[in-house]
């Protein structure tokens, strides 16, 4: 998803840091982008998602390069809901990949930004947020724990010029949810999902839905009374 965005903004000459936990990955990836932007900067850091001395440290030297316009968190993975069930440290895992590390990546980027008194920050959360479920309700539970961050960070940056951007996509075609693809599940095409999240991040939209149907579908979900609710096998 992230590396489709991309795709999208070297449509114009950037400077562009990608960051990422496996360097050989993040490197394959901006040897593609550079082929396709030859006139923007493109660097692949390598950092460690889960320690927060390692994620104050990469920050702070992609800010030491100079003002950071606008960043995209958008890593995590989907687990399992049953092995999390099972496994204590596989749930911790979930919540800490999908929920804790966005958050840090999120808080150490504010820093830099509120020094700069601008730009953009947008966080990928998830429809999953909107509402526990039984079927992925720890995916659900770190995706939720996103989702009010990104409120509060709005309501800590209202009428600076700093931005937060809270992107909620449905089920994606990522190889992230092969699995679940592989299972006959309907997913949005990954180029237009990021060619929305792109242009929500442009327009500095609080919070954007993609596709933009599961708005109104994720609204029926949240105020649909227990009784009703707890009847879905969903």
């Amino acid at each position: 998803m992230a590396e489709h965005c991309a795709r999208l903004w070297l449509k114009d000459q950037v400077d562009l840091t990608l960051v990422g936990r496996d360097a050989s990955r993040i490197e394959r990836v901006a040897a593609d982008l550079k082929v396709r932007s030859p006139g923007s900067v493109i660097r692949a850091v390598e950092s460690e998602f889960l320690d927060p001395a390692r994620i104050r440290d990469t920050v702070g030297l992609i800010a030491s390069e100079g003002a950071v316009d606008v960043v995209l968190i958008a890593h995590g993975s989907l687990p399992v809901q049953e092995n999390c069930q099972q496994d204590l440290a596989a749930c911790r895992e979930a919540l800490e990949v999908n929920g804790i590390s966005p958050v840090l990546f999120a808080e150490a980027f504010a820093a830099q930004m509120a020094k700069q008194s601008r730009g953009t920050l947008a966080l990928i959360g998830s429809v999953a947020g909107d509402r526990g479920r039984k079927s992925n309700y720890v995916y659900g539970a770190a995706k939720g724990l996103v989702t009010r961050y990104a409120q509060g960070l709005q309501h800590r940056f209202a009428g600076s010029g700093v931005r937060v951007v809270l992107i909620k996509p449905g089920p994606t075609d990522t190889p992230m949810t092969a699995h679940l693809k592989s299972q006959g599940a309907r997913m949005a095409p990954v180029e237009s999902v990021a060619q929305q999240i792109v242009a929500a991040v442009e327009a500095g939209k609080a919070t954007t839905y993609v596709p933009g149907k599961w708005a109104a579908i994720m609204m029926v979900i949240r105020h649909l009374p227990g009784f009703v609710f707890n009847k879905m096998n969903i």
